[in-house]
């Protein structure tokens, strides 16, 4: 399978170019210990020592898919504005039109809205097109530090291929100072598309649960990373 990246703006740097999100996993995630206090080995009361570092499903998470990076410096100051009589956040950019703005009265409610009275939005540089049956969720780079949060979404890019752009806020709306070129701006998965229906399992279900809650608790380290998981491969 593959997925393509087009510059639409045909000039960003490569230094900026999309990469495989395990090409940049987050320097906290690094630097911790796989076992507290280095030491692999039961903490006397029958559990593991293993920290964060050691769970497949949050290495899973930060490895997924692909990122994208913001492509130029964007300085954010706090002005007043006398279309809102407050003051607010006031964005400088050094390099293309790297930002626009929604009317926050197209999500006036949105949880994540934060006392904004705009929603800025990156310009994003990339087209994205991928396999026949594969559509790509766009989300916020998986525990990773940020001045900012995208606002998520799905695209059909097997059929809709022009560049999809990020509305985000501030995660402090009071932020003043400088989003570097560089930083993570979204995670980029391709998904399947499929139809689903629920069901509700049943008392066989629980058991058979129950069996691998049991075979997951056999080994002390790595049990689910070598009884359980699943490759999962992006370049």
């Amino acid at each position: 399978m593959n997925i393509k990246f087009t510059d639409t703006f045909k000039s960003v740097p490569e230094i900026y170019a999309p990469k495989p999100a395990s090409a940049v996993i987050p320097d906290w995630y690094k630097k911790i210990e796989s076992f507290q206090d280095g030491k692999k080995q039961p903490d006397g009361n029958g559990n593991t020592t293993a920290t964060i570092k050691k769970c497949m499903p949050v290495f899973d998470a930060i490895t997924a898919g692909y990122i994208l990076f913001t492509p130029a410096d964007v300085w954010v100051s706090q002005k007043f504005d006398e279309t809102f009589q407050k003051i607010i956040p006031f964005y400088e950019w050094a390099n293309f039109g790297l930002l626009q703005f929604h009317p926050v009265v197209q999500a006036p409610n949105h949880p994540s809205r934060n006392g904004h009275e705009n929603y800025p939005k990156w310009i994003n540089p990339w087209s994205i097109q991928t396999p026949v049956g594969y559509s790509t969720l766009f989300t916020q780079p998986f525990h990773r530090e940020s001045i900012f949060t995208i606002l998520d979404g799905v695209v059909d890019t097997d059929i809709y291929t022009p560049s999809i752009n990020f509305p985000f806020v501030l995660n402090d709306i009071n932020f003043e100072g400088l989003i570097p070129a560089g930083t993570p701006m979204a995670q980029v998965i391709p998904i399947k598309r499929d139809s689903w229906e629920m069901v509700i399992g049943n008392d066989e279900d629980v058991i058979q649960q129950n069996k691998l809650s049991i075979q997951l608790k056999s080994k002390f380290f790595d049990s689910y990373k070598f009884q359980f998981r699943q490759k999962k491969e992006y370049k």
